[in-house]
C-alpha cells in the first residue's frame, strides 16, 4: 500500500507512553492503527447518528414473504443436510 509521509507533532509524554508500549520502531504502525480505529469508530458513529437506514429491502429479496419464514426454511435446510451426513456415515 502506498504510504505519504505526514509530519506531525506529539506532546514529549504521549511519545514516552507510545514507545513504552510498542517501542521507538513501533510508533508509526501503532499511530496507523490507532487512526485506522478511530476514523472507523467515527464512520460509524456518524452513520449511527444519520437517517439513513441499514437494511434495503431490495437487496434481500429472499425475506419478501417474511423473516420468519426465511429462518423456517434455513433450519429446514440444515437439518436436511446433517439427516442425509448421518445417513452417510452410516454405511
Amino acid at each position: 500500500m502506498k504510504s505519504k509521509r505526514a509530519h506531525i507533532l506529539l506532546p514529549y509524554d504521549l511519545v514516552k507512553e507510545i514507545d513504552s508500549i510498542v517501542g521507538p520502531r513501533g510508533r508509526s504502525a501503532f499511530l496507523v492503527e490507532t487512526a485506522r480505529e478511530a476514523v472507523r469508530r467515527r464512520k460509524l458513529l456518524r452513520f449511527l447518528e444519520s437517517d439513513t437506514p441499514a437494511w434495503k429491502d431490495a437487496a434481500h429479496p429472499e425475506l419478501v414473504p417474511g423473516a420468519a419464514r426465511w429462518v423456517h426454511e434455513l433450519r429446514q435446510e440444515s437439518e436436511s443436510k446433517r439427516t442425509s451426513k448421518r445417513r452417510r456415515s452410516k454405511k
